[in-house]
């Protein structure tokens, strides 16, 4: 709602002179300055195609088509109707001929139009406004923002920032370009809250993303969860040329997954064909030989405009700071859609992507020598054998058909088919300890894994307002089955092999062993769930969101030997685990609020013990207390939350001990809590002049206060800031930013006896520039970690962070 309009003594003077263009626009005479009488709303072209409908249906779809804002009393829209529309024009010509008669006017009000009656004579008397029409508003293509006005990552309702009660940050599509965030672990190390514990090369099992102190297990595509507990990290391939934003929710997200932990969900919203033309090429090269190609054109496929695609190509290739790695990456998407009326959307798309990797190692260099003393290492130095290789292939097709209804419900079904092949080869120096003199002593091990899950998801849900004791609310309910299996075949794990001198060593001695088959593996995890989120609005201040989720979750792993016909079968299964959730949030002012969240966790978890056996489900409560404001007109979001988690088998990793499979061996924590606090800013400062600033803080302890999970750093500050000067040449946008996190540490057995080993805090700089050579052309520069500082990116493995490299792109847009 709107506040009423201030008196006439006290409205700004463009407030005043709203009637005058009302006048103008109904075609009456231009009673404004030259100089004022402008419409600043955007006077782009459109196609539009409309049935006869109700006004208030009508406006929806102008504001769809358009991607403009519209607002309008939904009493004064009530009961009216608008006449068929089509040809091309502009809004404010559209808008004129579904207005016509109906005794309403549209005012431009900057990149917006507000619905008015015809004839009033300031304003002053119009009750308040309800806004009835929106643009999707959550969009952050071509905003040049930080930040977005809406998601729906926390509760399914779509909730602006400030309006959602958790920690939840956005990274834009403007982010993503300035500073060049092409793959999902660029994103984590830029977004508030997350870090990535870096053991190995990125994408493998031994790099885990971590929020508030736990690994990131949840990954979503346009709220479709991925479902593959025994191998999460396959996602982290995704390549972000893709995806319009990341919405990252932090902390337990069981009334969107109905299984996960307290530490955060990723959900990656697809880029969407466009009603317009529009498109860009890029080139880019940097440091180690890297290069990498985008193509991504978006326009309407027939003269109405109703029926849109969207096509992107992409392609890289690149050597790096380590030793014998060269990764290839392919991308190639197609969506398309299609109104098959004013009011009912159909999208259908496909994407495909390969990664490959070779010289790629699962960890990092032995820490110790055979007297105890630490080892050097240069960060070019690798633990990979020359033969050892990640390669990784997905498919994803993905439709959805939606319609909305006169009452502003909307009912939508998502069906998603996901394959990902993938194919590991193993092959990494890591164990044993190497003799200074003679550089034996150094342990190589080698293996295979290897599958092609395939998933199956099907999503329906209804969402709209209601009315009850007089009051409008809003409600979203549904249901979401999810399937995944996989048939594949077994290889043995671990042969361990010797280096015979790891200081001359180039990779190729020993070779690689005889990986073929030894056995059978097959797996299947499925989900059923169904979902109710509900927002009350008891009075104007005040919103109390209430949900919960029912999920049975069901998990079955077989395995086989060639050589002796054992078998082994595994099923678990939970029925019916309902996790509930509830928040408030009470608005101060228009812009400031405060809230509070409650939520269970349950997690059946996919870590073993040393002996082998899986951990019991995970099983907590969530607890958050915070302030947000939206300042400027939602050109900027600020938030602070403190929370506290409360958990029982949380998994706590073991340093340097594995389970039979080879796989981390974890231990399963009783009566842990986690505490912390998050600080967040993100989006306009003024104009022209973007920023996110973050910092997080978290303590996760043990029944007797000690502390857990002490590789993954418990503070960290994320600052990143671009400014744009028009006036310089054609534009010319500059930005910097850091990283930092403080102390880390693992306490490990070495050689018989305890070793602590520790990475000190550490700040990272990074620098961009971007000069628009024509209003089309522009060229943008990257420094990363411009003071060239070392460090390691987990306290448990000699794996180093990437030294100082730049990046130079070229791109012209159409």
């Amino acid at each position: 709602m709107f506040p009423p309009a201030p008196s006439q003594a006290h409205r700004p003077w463009r407030q005043r002179l709203l009637p005058l263009a009302c006048a103008a626009a109904l075609g009456g005479p231009a009673l404004l300055p030259p100089a004022l009488a402008q419409n600043t709303a955007p006077a782009t072209r459109h196609a539009f195609a409309l049935d006869a409908l109700p006004l208030g249906q009508a406006l929806n779809a102008l504001a769809r088509q358009s991607g403009v804002a519209i607002s309008a009393d939904a009493a004064r829209v009530a009961g009216r109707n608008a006449p068929a529309l089509h040809g091309s024009m502009t809004l404010h010509e559209a808008l004129q001929r579904v207005l016509a008669g109906s005794g309403l006017v549209a005012v431009p009000t900057g990149s917006a139009y507000t619905i008015h009656p015809a004839g009033t004579d300031d304003g002053a008397t119009l009750a308040p406004m309800t806004v009835t029409a929106q643009a999707d508003r959550a969009t952050t293509e071509n905003t040049d923002s930080y930040t977005t006005r809406s998601m729906q990552t926390a509760t399914r309702l779509p909730l602006s920032i400030r309006e959602t009660p958790q920690s939840v940050s956005v990274i834009t599509r403007q982010r993503m370009e300035d500073q060049g965030l092409t793959q999902l672990p660029d994103i984590v190390q830029q977004t508030a809250g997350l870090s990535m514990v870096q053991s190995g090369n990125a994408g493998s099992d031994s790099s885990p993303i971590y929020s508030r102190g736990f690994q990131v297990e949840n990954y979503m595509v346009d709220g479709i969860g991925h479902l593959h507990s025994n191998y999460s990290s396959i996602f982290q391939s995704n390549d972000m040329v893709l995806y319009d934003r990341v919405e990252i929710v932090r902390g337990a997200t069981g009334l969107m997954n109905g299984i996960g932990t307290p530490s955060a969900t990723i959900n990656l919203i697809r880029k969407k064909p466009t009603a317009e033309f529009q498109g860009y090429v890029k080139a880019e090269t940097g440091s180690w030989d890297r290069y990498r190609l985008e193509a991504d054109l978006s326009a309407p496929l027939n003269a109405a405009g109703t029926l849109r695609g969207r096509g992107i190509v992409a392609w890289q290739d690149n050597d790096s700071y380590i030793d014998r790695l060269n990764e290839t990456k392919k991308i190639v998407s197609g969506i398309v859609e299609a109104d098959l009326s004013s009011n009912t959307l159909l999208t259908a798309g496909l994407t495909w992507q390969r990664h490959d990797a070779t010289g790629h190692s699962r960890g990092g260099l032995p820490l110790f020598n055979s007297d105890r003393t630490r080892t050097q290492w240069r960060r070019s130095d690798s633990a990979a054998a020359s033969w050892a290789s990640s390669r990784r292939e997905n498919l994803a097709a993905f439709v959805s058909l939606e319609h909305r209804f006169a009452n502003e419900w909307k009912v939508k079904g998502s069906y998603s088919y996901d394959r990902t092949e993938y194919d590991e080869q193993l092959g990494y120096a890591t164990g044993g300890n190497p003799n200074p003199a003679t550089g034996a002593g150094v342990s190589m091990y080698a293996g295979r894994w290897a599958g092609p899950p395939v998933q199956h998801s099907l999503d329906v849900s209804a969402s709209g307002p209601f009315t009850l004791f007089g009051r409008r609310h809003d409600l979203v309910f549904g249901s979401t089955l999810s399937r995944t299996k996989q048939d594949a075949e077994a290889y043995h794990l671990w042969h361990v092999l010797a280096v015979p001198n790891i200081y001359t060593w180039d990779g190729n001695t020993p070779g690689k062993p005889d990986n073929s088959p030894v056995g059978d593996f097959n797996y299947k995890e499925m989900t059923k769930s169904a979902y109710l989120t509900a927002r009350f609005k008891p009075f104007d201040p005040l919103s109390i969101i209430v949900g919960a989720r029912t999920t049975t979750w069901e998990d079955e792993t077989y395995n086989r030997s060639y050589a002796t016909g054992a078998t082994d079968n595994v099923t678990r299964k939970w029925t019916n685990q309902v996790t509930p959730y509830a928040g408030i949030v009470y608005d101060l002012t228009q812009q400031w609020s405060l809230y509070a969240s409650y939520t269970d966790i349950f997690k059946p978890q996919s870590n073993r013990d040393p002996g082998g056996n899986y951990l019991d489900p995970l099983l907590g409560k969530a607890y958050e207390l915070g302030s947000k404001a939206e300042l400027f007109d939602g050109k900027l979001n600020l938030a602070a939350a403190v929370y506290r988690i409360e958990q029982d088998n949380l998994a706590v990793m073991i340093p340097g001990v594995t389970a039979p499979d080879g796989s981390q061996a974890y231990r399963a924590e009783a009566g842990t809590t986690t505490r912390g606090f998050e600080i967040e800013v993100g989006g306009q400062l003024a104009r022209h002049w973007q920023a996110s600033a973050a910092f997080s803080r978290n303590l996760p302890q043990n029944a007797q206060g000690k502390l857990l999970n002490t590789n993954v750093p418990q503070n960290a500050l994320k600052l990143f800031s671009s400014y744009r000067m028009p006036w310089v040449g054609n534009g010319l946008t500059v930005g910097g930013g850091l990283r930092w996190q403080n102390r880390t540490w693992s306490d490990l057995t070495v050689l018989g006896s305890p070793a602590r080993v520790t990475q000190e805090s550490y700040t990272l700089v990074d620098l961009m520039a971007r000069y628009d050579i024509t209003k089309q052309f522009s060229a943008t520069f990257n420094a990363y970690n411009l003071f060239d500082k070392t460090y390691q990116t987990s306290s448990a493995s000699a794996y180093y962070g990437e030294p100082r490299s730049f990046r130079l792109s070229l791109a012209y847009r159409f």
